[in-house]
């Protein structure tokens, strides 16, 4: 067990806060040998020090994932981290709604997941500058090119063919990736009327409403990045405070 988090290490300039939170989720899976339920006990854990430091980054507060949606916007982290993030976050969710139990993970798939969170941790914690050349340059870029990144992004990434047809809450999964597709498409190509922005933002609140209830891990990581893409596109459309 000792071999299986020993790369787990803690990351520097953290607060004792954020420190105790992510030895102690190391330590639940060194001991899940003797308590198997420690391992899935660790993930949620460590979303404790996660939490903590977005707050302060970002010196906001709010649930977990709109923490991870607003460091994805401002380029702290990157959208491919930002899923990752949020399928731990999900996992969190389920044990609280209980859907799965502390049984979850077995040590190694603990690891995986507590790792993504040391990584987020150490990322955030680093100067400005050297978290901007980290984060997929996209916190140095203006609005229209982080949206024209994230859409390259997008038009690469296959869309998910199990989940062709399907529909979560009676949202059909393909029909939104389609209009949120062209109403990026539009905000590119010369910007939204009032009315596509109104589209946005419906679409949008579907995507808050189904990305936590796919359990496919590829489908669920797409429609993350969607939504992060269709946020960055909205978020043009607010008024800047004065």
């Amino acid at each position: 067990m000792d071999a299986l988090v020993a790369d787990l290490v803690l990351p520097d300039g953290a607060s004792m806060h954020v420190m105790s939170a992510l030895e102690t989720s190391r330590e639940l899976i060194r001991h899940s040998y003797y308590r198997y339920e420690f391992a899935t006990v660790a993930v949620t854990h460590s979303l404790i020090a996660l939490e903590h430091v977005l707050g302060e980054r970002l010196e906001l507060s709010g649930p977990l994932h709109t923490l991870i949606e607003r460091a994805t916007v401002t380029g702290l982290i990157t959208a491919d981290l930002a899923a990752e993030l949020d399928r731990v976050r999900r996992l969190r969710d389920s044990l609280t709604q209980g859907t799965v139990t502390s049984a979850a993970l077995n040590p190694t798939g603990a690891v995986a997941m507590v790792r993504v969170v040391f990584d987020a941790v150490d990322l955030l914690l680093r100067p400005p500058a050297a978290v901007a050349g980290a984060a997929v340059h996209t916190g140095s870029l203006q609005p229209e090119d982080q949206l024209a990144l994230l859409w390259d992004e997008h038009r690469r990434s296959p869309y998910p063919d199990s989940f062709r047809g399907i529909d979560v809450e009676g949202v059909e999964l393909i029909l939104l990736d389609s209009d949120v597709a062209g109403l990026v498409q539009r905000e590119l190509n010369g910007g939204l009327d009032d009315s596509g922005i109104a589209i946005l933002w419906a679409c949008i609140a579907d995507l808050d409403k189904i990305v936590t209830l796919i359990n496919s891990e590829y489908c669920a990581s797409y429609f993350a990045k969607l939504r992060t893409m269709a946020k960055v596109a909205a978020a043009r459309h607010i008024p800047t405070a004065t």
